[in-house]
């Protein structure tokens, strides 16, 4: 699973810069994955093979006991509990000051792995200025400019190196499937009936279910069976071993969300009935497509709404998750048991479609059938020429079409070539990228085709 950084520091220090500089976006509040509130901003960070989850945070204020300030505070005390390492964030300019030292007691007594980072040091070759938050008793104060990226690239590699990463494996996600489990996300808002349908699994499937031990922090994978297939269930909802029961308890991580995602096969993105499609759905989903791994969508709690709510669901689902419409939908009731059968084989639908093996000739095939059905429309003076197809990646599916001029296929041609692709191998719940390789032309400069 990734790691993750945590910003941390008083406000204006540049902790919003930086998270910029490390998840190469502009703005965070556009750019990255919101949390639960305005004050904790979730994004994607990478350095060579390492990837990693960086959060911004608010001021942090520790010892405020009110108002916005008070929240803030819990917001950043979240963030600093899900990682691994914190960036503790001072600003050279502005010199030491009261909230600083509040800040490094906080941190000192937590003993995780922590970074001073003074920032707004270009063109501060004189260490002395860094000389005073050596007073904060955190160690070595690391100068960088987040304005300017000096320093970025040697303070990742000292925060990673704090945490002793294995190597990262290539096509994990293969080393899953070859193990012969599909490896389950149930991701969703707080409240939307995680915990009760893990447990009525749990329970009405009479599965053997044990811990395995995650990463720092406290992620659980369950494994079980099901008509002979193996799953392995990557928890979101928090589950807990109570005795010889299964505990679920609703708590809801952003960091362990993303993880559970990226560490998946497949996911079940499970909404809730009475509440609609919200923002926050709507942000998983989208991270969802982004990570490329294969999804159904649960409606839960179908039975608790009349035909007026479920006609609203219905058409908030066509509109706010569209993108998501090569996933199957289906509604059901964790606490009645309904429509969990289906949702199953949608499951294992979805994962045999996302590790989908495509032969060059079949996708080559197809993909001259298809143009001589409707050809590309011409840019400007070349009209694009596909030659051959051939499979470029699983999990999610990958169909890589080489020719020439291919940079002029437009949005709508790739998306009339992915309905083909999909009907032929009969592609449900997962994603299909299409990349276009263009061959060099020495007659593209000459004035034509």
């Amino acid at each position: 699973m990734k790691p993750v950084i945590a910003l941390v520091g008083r406000p204006n220090v540049g902790k919003s810069t930086l998270f910029n500089r490390l998840t190469k976006s502009r703005d965070a509040i556009v750019a990255d994955f919101a949390g639960l509130t305005r004050d904790r901003h979730y994004g994607n960070g990478r350095q060579g093979k390492h990837e990693y989850i960086v959060i911004d945070t608010g001021g942090f204020e520790p010892d405020a006991d009110a108002g916005i300030y008070r929240e803030m505070a819990r917001q950043t005390q979240q963030a600093v509990a899900e990682s691994d390492v914190v960036l503790f964030i001072v600003d050279v300019r502005g010199g030491l000051s009261a909230q600083d030292h509040d800040i490094a007691n906080y941190l000192r007594r937590l003993g995780k792995p922590c970074l001073i980072v003074a920032n707004k040091a270009e063109g501060m070759r004189d260490a002395a200025q860094l000389g005073e938050f050596y007073e904060l008793g955190l160690g070595d104060v690391h100068p960088i400019s987040a304005a300017h990226g000096q320093g970025i690239r040697s303070l990742v590699e000292l925060a990673l190196q704090a945490l002793n990463l294995p190597e990262p494996e290539d096509d994990v996600e293969i080393d899953g499937a070859e193990r012969g489990a599909i490896k389950l996300a149930v991701a969703g808002r707080p409240n939307v009936g995680k915990s009760t349908l893990i447990n009525t699994w749990l329970g009405e499937e009479r599965l053997v279910a044990f811990d395995m031990p995650g990463t720092t922090r406290d992620a659980i994978s369950v494994p079980f069976e099901r008509n002979g297939q193996r799953f392995e269930l990557i928890d979101t909802a928090g589950l807990r071993r109570k005795g010889r029961v299964f505990e679920a308890i609703e708590k809801f991580s952003v960091v362990k969300t993303l993880q559970a995602i990226e560490s998946a096969h497949v996911v079940l993105l499970l909404l809730d009935a009475t509440q609609g499609v919200t923002d926050q759905d709507a942000h998983i989903a989208g991270y969802i497509l982004e990570s490329g791994r294969a999804v159904v969508i649960g409606i839960n709690k179908w039975d608790a709404v009349d035909a007026y709510q479920r006609q609203l669901v219905e058409r908030a689902i066509e509109t706010r998750l569209a993108f998501l419409k090569f996933a199957p939908l289906h509604f059901i009731s964790a606490r009645k048991r309904l429509g969990l059968g289906p949702l199953w084989l949608s499951i294992v639908q979805a994962y045999k479609s996302a590790m989908c093996k495509m032969s060059t000739p079949v996708l080559t095939r197809l993909l001259l059938e298809s143009v001589q059905f409707q050809a590309p429309q011409r840019g400007g003076m070349f009209r694009p020429k596909m030659r051959y197809a051939h499979q470029g990646g699983m999990n999610p599916p990958v169909i890589v079409i080489h020719g020439n001029s291919l940079e002029h296929v437009t949005d709508a041609y790739k998306r009339f070539l992915e309905a083909r692709f999909r009907k032929e191998f009969n592609l449900v719940g997962t994603p299909l990228r299409i990349e276009m390789k263009t061959s060099h032309n020495p007659y593209a400069d000459k004035g034509g085709q």
